[in-house]
């Protein structure tokens, strides 16, 4: 039976509710015709990742629930949503050139409206004057003051094709190759600088792991050993059997909150490279007692409820920590029914801890906090918002928890150190410091082997980098530690 253990702990502010300013003001000019629904639910959903700091994946369904958008519309929105997230950075070059000032020079209201607008004229098959037309009365509505401006923006966009627009905003090529990739593949350039340097100074890799993370990502289920077979859940939903993990599903469309089988806890969605790295510690030999597991950071309980799971065919229990209430409460819903406690509390307290013992178990997990580089794809809006100043606190935590898992695995066993991300900073240079901090005797295993054979592209280990555009994955690392004393 899953148990739940620890003391109130205050969680992430929820988004505000959008006020009814916000939502449309004053009605679009007499004669013309009202904003549609989609565009009008997009906007919303780029005012509430702009002004409130939310993330689309988690603010738009709700949106579209709210304005009853289904099928193609609800489609359409989402398009609209998440690829002009992906392409801000770009946009807001282009914008800033056809308005004749900076972008951070025009109201957010009408900013917002306009990235809109000009990611349907360079980016999609919406006619041009649709797009304008829409963008303008899209102003009108919820910043009427702006709408003539809003007209002569769009216009000017308008007469240029993406390529064309993209030779004027771009660095050259040849003169700043970093750059031009920063521009035209929709990322900051110091990201594509730290994805070049992981890739091994590749700018050819670099700029196809970036159109990959510019593609709109399949949803995977991960199919509960012991409660769903991943060919039959499949079959149940439509969807095909992943390429790499035995318990991943490729599901092609729709809602996945609304299938039977996530409401009755028999598969959940989690990224396929999520699933491999999870079930890599599992995978791993280990030699003596193998029943205490360890998830240290396991909110929101995606890879906590695999573990869980597995733990329940192999006999195993797991303990699950999670600093915040409101996310060990989700992970507790994600192991219900499985041999697990969910422990809220701060997972450098092993050893102070009564529930985190020194050497008190057999396989840790450590999936630290990071910058999330690695699932852009899904989280598009984080490639503007993270900066390269969120380094120095995220890797100290990352050292302290890796840290705190060598103290709390006993000898021989294994801790697996995971990121989503692929900086190198997050990855390689966390994990070596953290081990040579530690004093204890530690190994590198060798994560290729645990990982399903034949999988390619993984390096030369001992550590394991995944990538999108390589197994369709987010961009996981995976360091394998045996704690040999």
């Amino acid at each position: 039976m899953t148990s739940f253990r620890g003391g109130s702990s205050s969680g992430a502010a929820k988004p505000r509710q959008h006020d009814r300013d916000a939502r449309g003001g004053r009605g679009p000019r007499a004669g013309r015709p009202a904003h549609d629904p989609s565009r009008m639910t997009a906007y919303q959903a780029l005012l509430a990742v702009h002004r409130d700091d939310a993330y689309a994946n988690l603010v738009l369904p709700g949106l579209l629930r709210e304005a009853g958008l289904f099928g193609r519309d609800a489609a359409f929105a989402t398009e609209l949503t998440y690829g002009t997230l992906r392409a801000r950075g770009t946009l807001d070059k282009i914008i800033a050139v056809a308005a004749d000032r900076d972008i951070s020079r025009i109201d957010p209201p009408a900013r917002d409206a306009l990235r809109l607008g000009a990611y349907q004229v360079l980016h999609t098959r919406v006619p041009s004057h649709a797009a304008v037309a829409s963008t303008v009365d899209l102003v009108h509505s919820v910043a009427p003051g702006a709408a003539g401006f809003a007209n002569a923006v769009m216009r000017r966009i308008a007469e240029r094709d993406l390529d064309t627009w993209l030779a004027q905003v771009a660095p050259s090529e040849q003169d700043d190759p970093v750059g031009h990739l920063a521009v035209t593949g929709n990322h900051p350039e110091w990201i594509v600088r730290a994805f070049r340097e992981a890739l091994g100074g590749d700018l050819a890799e670099t700029a196809q792991l970036l159109s990959a993370d510019n593609d709109r990502p399949e949803v995977h289920l991960c199919a509960r050993p012991g409660r769903a077979d991943a060919v039959e859940l499949a079959d149940a939903v439509g969807g095909q059997p992943g390429a790499f993990s035995p318990y991943a599903v490729y599901l092609g469309g729709g809602s996945p909150g609304e299938l039977v089988e996530i409401k009755t806890g028999r598969a959940h969605v989690q990224d396929e490279g999520s699933q491999l790295v999870a079930n890599a510690l599992i995978e791993a030999p280990l030699e003596g007692s193998d029943e205490r597991w360890l998830d240290l950071c396991a909110g929101p309980g995606g890879k906590a409820g695999l573990l869980a799971a597995l733990a329940a065919q192999r006999g195993a229990h797991l303990t699950a920590v999670e600093v915040t209430e409101h996310r060990a409460n989700m992970v507790a819903n994600a192991v219900r029914g499985l041999p697990a406690t969910v422990v809220c509390t701060d997972g450098r307290s092993v050893g102070s801890d009564r529930d985190l013992p020194e050497g008190g178990f057999d396989r840790v997990l450590v999936d630290a906090p990071c910058t999330g580089l690695g699932s852009l794809r899904r989280r598009p809006e984080s490639r503007w918002r993270r900066q390269p100043s969120d380094l120095p606190p995220l890797t100290k935590l990352q050292r302290e928890l890796i840290a705190a898992a060598l103290r709390a695995v006993r000898p021989g066993g294994l801790v697996a150190y995971v990121t989503c991300s692929p900086h190198l900073v997050e990855t390689q240079v966390s994990v070596t410091e953290a081990v040579r901090r530690s004093g204890m005797d530690v190994e590198f295993v060798d994560a290729r082997q645990s990982l399903p054979a034949g999988m390619p592209g993984l390096g030369d280990g001992p550590t394991v980098q995944l990538w999108p555009h390589r197994h369709g994955t987010d961009a996981m690392f995976l360091a394998l530690l045996r704690r040999r004393s």
